[in-house]
């Protein structure tokens, strides 16, 4: 590392998540150390331990002992990927944030790499896992799935959202909330706020030591957490939009059904008579009623959804958009 260290604002911040890794921490941490020797760049190491119930947290607080580059965030219990990240997010001093893997499958030797992808003009660059050394069936394929849709509606065509291993300028997450499992769809929130994303691929090794803590369940919420990408990418200042749609959409189901109801009462006057119907003898009066109530829900859940999106933004005093750069300015004051 540079001997002129900035310990203040350090050139580079790497955050680490970390549960029950006990047997990998060390060796990663000799890998960290040699490839920022290599870079020459000042640079801080944070250690986020979500909750490890074996050694993790004994084991990193020995390495801050150590090497004064690193800093450790024990969090009280297991919160997850997602919320370990932001803490790493929120405690990095960095210009360029790095967040990877504690468990020796990321190799710190392609930060470089990334490095000099951003210096090409780029806010963002990915890691893509291209000779992924995981099972085929329980994670490439499911991955190479979730990869598609997710670029599909996140209209961010990446091959590997799910490689912890990115670059980010310190900028382009300084308003990032993360809930849920969105972690890995901080990709597209930069894009959304105008950043410049580019992928290159990067080495993965064969996890060694400890347990994968990915399941079937991360699939189902990465689910859920793209249908609230969806919405906040087409309608976050909008909402009034899709719930208004809803609502016409069941307006016109009620609309339909009343009249088809009406007609089928009056079929035998018209000369129609084997389409006569009373109106107990079929569910669409019933179904006019209901539908026409759901389209009400709608319209209010809309209006409610606009004053909360409103409260959002006026009461932090937050724009609706993002500035990348001001010109001229400085020549005004």
């Amino acid at each position: 590392m540079n001997s002129n260290e900035n310990y203040d604002r350090p050139e580079l911040s790497l955050f680490l998540p970390v549960l029950n890794e006990e047997d990998n921490l060390r060796p990663m941490q000799a890998k960290i150390r040699a490839a920022l020797e290599e870079l020459g760049k000042t640079a801080e190491i944070i250690y986020v331990d979500d909750g490890s119930t074996d050694r993790s947290l004994e084991i990193l607080r020995e390495i801050a002992v150590e090497d004064r580059h690193v800093r450790v965030i024990s969090l009280r219990r297991n919160y997850g990927q997602t919320a370990a990240m932001s803490a790493g997010i929120d405690a990095a001093r960095g210009e360029i944030l790095i967040p990877m893997d504690a468990d020796l499958q990321n190799d710190p030797a392609d930060i470089k790499r990334l490095l000099e992808k951003l210096d090409e003009g780029y806010d963002v660059v990915s890691g893509w896992r291209k000779n992924r050394q995981d099972k085929m069936i329980s994670r490439k394929i499911p991955s190479m799935i979730a990869n598609k849709i997710i670029s599909w509606i996140g209209d961010v065509p990446l091959h590997d959202y799910g490689c912890s291993l990115k670059a980010y300028r310190r900028d382009v997450l300084k308003d990032v909330k993360l809930y849920g499992e969105m972690h890995r769809f901080i990709p597209i929130y930069a894009s959304w706020a105008g950043a410049r994303v580019a992928e290159i691929p990067v080495d993965h090794h064969a996890r060694t030591a400890g347990k994968s803590k990915y399941g079937i369940s991360r699939t189902i919420k990465v689910i859920f957490d793209l249908m609230t990408i969806k919405f906040m990418a087409e309608y976050h200042t909008k909402p009034i939009y899709v719930f208004g749609t809803f609502g016409m959409l069941a307006l016109a189901a009620s609309v339909l059904s009343g009249l088809y109801a009406v007609f089928l009462k009056f079929a035998g006057k018209l000369g129609m008579p084997q389409y006569q119907a009373d109106f107990v003898e079929t569910p669409l009066p019933i179904l006019c009623i209901v539908m026409f109530a759901i389209s009400i829900q709608f319209f209010l859940m809309g209006l409610l959804a606009e004053l909360l999106v409103r409260t959002y933004h006026e009461s932090q005093d937050k724009a609706i958009y993002a500035v990348r750069e001001r010109i001229g300015f400085q020549t005004m004051e």
